[in-house]
């Protein structure tokens, strides 16, 4: 490929919440030499130095339904090829309906810039635990989730189709580096949930399957993003703690087994190329600092 074809082919993308996915990903497209700009926001204005660090265009936006967006601030950030939406919701912290709110202010946001292509980072967690395998069809409305909310908000950015290509990825839970899953039960006593099968993905693959819809092409179209094995939380959880010496949690069989969910990524397969460097939860890379 000529040194013009190539750069006519890079993108300019903003990454609208550049936490700990969205920084991640912003570092791999860096890199990647398939974009001639990344820009991130934050709601801190302590991280732009940071971002700067890296290679990253800042910005600060704070996502207030009630005040609405500073158009100075985000025609600048929205005035890219791709927007990457990678914001999860604070569920416990959050008022019913604001989730959305913000979703629907952003979608007006990118509807008035250039951008063509979309991708909504949204979770398997709308799946309700129904003891099966969950696929893309099963929720469709807010009112077939576990979290209304978040479909509330896939279905505001879908609503910039067909003016705009949006793909949403419903990511499985994001682990790996200092997102240790044992940290969080050790020396727990009689977990009823240790047979259940896990839905996971390592951030190093959720940020690299980005990159491979950015690059391969966003597709109108609602995927679950999920590794392919799927053993039990007891497995995680002891395995997890044995590797930095923490008292690992006990379990016992309930009398009534739980109910569970186990997420196919089948119809992301089918669509993208794409080779896990992490397929098994079991052997995700963990460490106490964060890269």
């Amino acid at each position: 490929m000529s040194k013009e074809v190539s750069k006519v082919g890079k993108k300019r993308v903003s990454i609208l919440g550049c936490g700990w996915l969205g920084f991640a990903l912003a570092k791999r497209l860096l890199g990647s030499g398939i974009t001639s700009e990344v820009k991130g926001s934050t709601t801190s204005a302590d991280k732009l130095d940071k971002f700067a660090a890296a290679g990253i265009r800042g910005f600060v936006i704070p996502l207030n339904p009630d005040t609405g967006l500073d158009a100075d601030i985000t025609g600048p950030f929205f005035d890219s090829d791709v927007i990457v939406i990678a914001i999860p919701p604070r569920m416990s912290q959050n008022v019913a309906g604001n989730y959305s709110a913000q979703m629907r202010m952003v979608a007006d946001a990118i509807r008035q810039s250039p951008a063509t292509e979309v991708i909504f980072v949204s979770s398997t967690g709308v799946y309700r635990d129904l003891s099966q395998t969950a696929f893309e069809s099963d929720v469709q409305l807010p009112e077939h989730s576990a979290q209304p909310e978040m479909v509330a908000a896939e279905h505001a950015i879908a609503a910039l189709r067909p003016e705009k290509t949006v793909s949403i990825l419903r990511m499985s839970g994001l682990l790996g580096y200092n997102r240790i899953p044992g940290k969080y039960v050790q020396g727990q006593k009689d977990m009823t949930t240790g047979d259940i099968p896990v839905n996971y993905i390592h951030r190093d693959d959720a940020a690299a399957i980005i990159k491979a819809v950015i690059t391969q092409g966003v597709q109108n179209e609602t995927f679950n993003i999920t590794a392919p094995f799927h053993p039990t939380r007891s497995e995680v959880y002891v395995d997890s703690c044995a590797q930095f010496g923490w008292e690992a949690p006990t379990f016992k069989t309930p009398e009534t087994p739980p109910a569970f969910k186990m997420i196919s990524g089948d119809k992301f397969f089918k669509t993208y190329s794409y080779e896990f460097k992490y397929a098994d939860p079991l052997q995700f890379h963990y460490q106490l600092e964060d890269l």
